[in-house]
């Protein structure tokens, strides 16, 4: 049994029946997207538990072996994104076992939405390729996509229907806009429902598209 990652939990009614679980970025923790909550502007009709996990704290070779928290070592910033597939794989099983706790705690799969931004995203991605549990939605922000050539036909995977909401940074100089338009091109062309929007900002989150984020997540769990 894997042990469940302490998280910081934020719920909007005190009975909820969705959960929104949100992986925070490299060197950041659970509370880096704690405060956006109220600005989500979520629906009073909703229940929702946002689950902000903190990733464990490894060595991160880019930053010089500097021990911080991370879902995964990157071993070079290059377009290829050098990673180890040992940290990502056990990052996912986190993940994996707090979908499992949720579904415990009786929040059904399909009102579960995993999102994540920069490395965050990246275990997002593999939660939606790998869980054997049908999900609400996926939200990948400033990220990408990693061992792309397991990326099964949509018809092959349990999450091939499922809404990818994929959002970028057009002047992100740490996650490439380019790795955003590969994530998206490759899951579109094995068939996944995939929408992307893209920004004029850095490596960060923007007012607008914190609205879009809103209007998508009320739609999701209407």
């Amino acid at each position: 049994m894997t042990d469940l990652l302490p998280s910081v939990i934020v719920e909007t009614n005190p009975q909820p029946d969705a959960a929104i679980i949100w992986l925070h970025g490299l060197g950041s923790d659970g509370h880096d997207f704690e405060s956006l909550v109220p600005a989500l502007s979520l629906s009073p009709d909703l229940g929702v538990r946002f689950v902000f996990p903190h990733a464990l704290k490894r060595s991160v070779t880019i930053n010089g072996g500097m021990e911080m928290r991370a879902w995964y070592d990157i071993y070079e910033m290059t377009l290829e994104r050098k990673v180890d597939m040992a940290n990502i794989d056990e990052s996912y099983y986190q993940i994996e076992a707090l979908i499992e706790d949720q579904i415990k705690q009786g929040i059904s799969a399909d009102r579960i939405i995993v999102a994540g931004f920069s490395q965050g995203g990246v275990i997002a991605y593999q939660a939606m390729l790998r869980t054997k549990h049908t999900l609400a939605g996926v939200l990948a922000l400033s990220t990408y996509l990693v061992n792309g050539d397991a990326v099964p036909e949509s018809a092959d995977c349990i999450n091939g229907q499922t809404p990818i909401l994929i959002h970028h940074g057009s002047q992100d100089p740490i996650v490439a806009p380019v790795l955003g338009t590969q994530a998206r091109d490759l899951l579109v062309s094995k068939g996944f429902s995939v929408s992307y929007q893209s920004y004029p900002m850095p490596h960060s989150v923007c007012p607008e598209q914190v609205d879009d984020i809103s209007v998508w997540l009320n739609e999701r769990l209407a």
